[in-house]
């Protein structure tokens, strides 16, 4: 026992010092930089000797956070968070919610899924994304709904690329997650799915949410450091190392800043130690809301609604070891040797 809370005491603290040194950083840039289309890919700079070594460590720290995770801790890791389980048999109704509103303030800005995803003269879509953020926000039969916008998002392909549909696979990922999970029509939609639908619905989940930040750390940062450095020229407030009195490259922040939001997006993927995880990972998305004010809390409405999905499966003893399960490899059964 000692030796558990030991290790889980070295994770968490892990965690908060790796995920928290570039917390500021996770603010979407193409909502706050003027025409972001006009700052080019530029590969080069993931390949460049630091930034690659930053992101085979934050491969290395993912699968050691996993194995440490699978071999070491209980489940669930945090037990005095044993009473945010409670609320379980709500989270799709709360997840509608977030979704909803968040397809509801897109479309009254005139944005498709997302703030970045502009729809020009196709002003259809954003009929669409309203009605269905309303029929998300009352929670009455929402499979449908789910399943509409699930199979509405490829549209994005029409008028950004696939940069822009991947971008907003947070927001597709609670799609699904609703059309395995719906809530019900009863008290506040509550419901108790079976383990196989719920496995199923948070793996989306945690794909959607952990694909979208992966894309937005190289779209962003890895694979744009011009768009970066941009950023941090109209925001200096974002550069946490100066504002600690460390002064360091731009480039080396983006690098940093980059690695961090992977890292994000691969620990929510894995869905190892959900808990710690949310816990740390709160407190860079809740810091940019200090600078960018409701864009950015309207915008990461999903995000919040994912974490809030984990926390709470990941937190209640049944659900926590569906929240960190993976597809298993499918295994090649040896042919029979004839004699």
């Amino acid at each position: 026992m000692i030796r558990t809370r030991t290790c889980l005491g070295a994770v968490i603290a892990a965690g908060a010092a790796v995920l928290g040194i570039a917390s500021p950083a996770q603010a979407h840039e193409k909502w706050f930089v003027p025409d972001p289309g006009s700052y080019p890919t530029d590969w080069s700079f993931a390949w460049r000797p630091v930034t690659l070594a930053l992101i085979l460590a934050v491969v290395g720290v993912t699968l050691a956070w996993r194995y440490v995770a699978l071999n070491h801790l209980p489940t669930p890791e945090l037990r005095p968070l044993r009473f945010v389980g409670k609320v379980v048999p709500y989270v799709p109704r709360l997840l509608a919610v977030h979704l909803g509103v968040s397809l509801l303030a897109a479309a009254v800005t005139g944005h498709f899924l997302t703030h970045d995803l502009a729809v020009g003269d196709h002003s259809y879509l954003l009929l669409i994304e309203g009605a269905l953020g309303v029929w998300f926000i009352t929670g009455i039969r929402l499979r449908p709904a789910a399943i509409l916008l699930a199979l509405a998002g490829p549209f994005a392909l029409l008028f950004t690329g696939p940069v822009g549909l991947l971008s907003a696979m947070d927001l597709l990922g609670v799609a699904v997650f609703l059309a395995f999970v719906p809530p019900s029509d009863g008290t506040f939609g509550r419901v108790e799915p079976d383990a196989a639908a719920l496995g199923n619905a948070l793996l989306a989940l945690r794909i959607g949410a952990g694909g979208a930040l992966i894309t937005l750390a190289f779209a962003e940062k890895l694979a744009n450091p011009a768009l970066a450095r941009e950023t941090l020229r109209l925001f200096p407030q974002l550069d946490v190392f100066a504002l600690v009195g460390i002064q360091v490259p731009a480039d080396t922040f983006v690098a940093v800043a980059g690695a961090t939001e992977l890292l994000f997006g691969l620990l929510v993927i894995s869905g190892a130690l959900p808990q710690v995880a949310v816990l740390v990972a709160g407190i860079p998305f809740n810091a940019t809301l200090l600078l960018f004010g409701g864009t950015e809390l309207l915008g990461h409405l999903p995000v919040y609604g994912v974490f809030l999905a984990l926390l709470a499966y990941g937190s209640h003893a049944t659900t926590a070891p569906l929240v960190r399960r993976l597809p298993a490899l499918p295994r090649r059964t040896p042919k029979p040797v004839t004699v």
